[in-house]
């Protein structure tokens, strides 16, 4: 599940919202150990989704580094190329 959790820091443009909430998913979703939570949980699921999200806004808000930003294009490029020499084609 969290092998869809991605690096967000440091990109240009900054992650966007739907990137945040959808870490956050993918966060929850493992500490929960379920995709979909029951109907009896599915409040406090959805909460913290947001709250982790709102956390982890402030905390991409908040990080600070000399490096320069990354290119979302290049980095997915890079990504292919890992996947194709450990998966082939």
């Amino acid at each position: 599940m969290c092998r869809n959790i991605r690096p967000l820091n440091n990109f240009e443009p900054p992650a966007t919202h739907d990137e945040v909430s959808a870490a956050a998913l993918q966060y929850v979703r493992k500490v929960a150990g379920t995709t979909k939570p029951s109907q009896a949980n599915e409040e406090v699921f959805n909460r913290a989704v947001r709250e982790i999200a709102h956390l982890t806004q402030h905390l991409l808000d908040d990080l600070v580094t000399t490096a320069p930003p990354k290119n979302r294009d290049i980095e997915a490029t890079k990504a292919r190329a890992r996947a194709e020499l450990r998966y082939g084609t």
